[in-house]
C-alpha cells in the first residue's frame, strides 16, 4: 500500500536523543489523560466500566464528564480499570501522599455517599 508504513519502520532510524523526548513527551502526555482516554487506552468501553462498577452505561459517561466528584467515585472507577489511586500533594519542596483517602471506610459505605 503506497502512502502507509508502520509506526515502528517511521521510528527505527530516531536517534537515542530523539527516543528520550519522545519517551519524555509520552510520559507527559499519559499524566494528563483525562478519564475518557485512560478507559480507552486501556482498552475498555463504557459499558464494560459500567459492568464493572456494577452501574449503567450513561453513569459512566456522566462520571467522565465531571469536574468534581467523590473521591470514593473516581477510586472506583481507577481500580475498575487495573489502577490505584494516589493522592499527592505537590510544594515547592517536595510532594506528600495524602493518606486519608487511601481507603473507602465502613462509615462512608454506610451514609450512602457516591461510589
Amino acid at each position: 500500500m503506497s502512502g502507509r508504513h508502520q509506526f515502528q519502520g517511521l521510528t527505527r532510524d530516531f536517534t537515542p536523543e530523539r527516543r528520550r523526548r519522545v519517551d519524555t513527551k509520552k510520559a507527559e502526555l499519559a499524566a494528563e489523560m483525562p478519564l475518557r482516554e485512560l478507559r480507552r487506552a486501556m482498552d475498555l468501553t463504557q459499558q464494560d466500566l459500567a459492568d464493572r462498577l456494577q452501574v449503567n452505561q450513561p453513569a459512566v459517561a456522566k462520571m467522565e464528564q465531571r469536574t468534581d466528584m467523590y473521591i470514593s467515585s473516581l477510586r472506583a472507577y481507577i481500580e475498575s480499570i487495573g489502577g490505584q489511586l494516589r493522592i499527592v500533594a505537590s510544594f515547592p519542596t517536595g510532594e506528600v501522599a495524602i493518606t486519608n483517602f487511601s481507603s473507602v471506610s465502613e462509615e462512608e459505605t454506610a451514609t450512602g455517599d457516591e461510589v
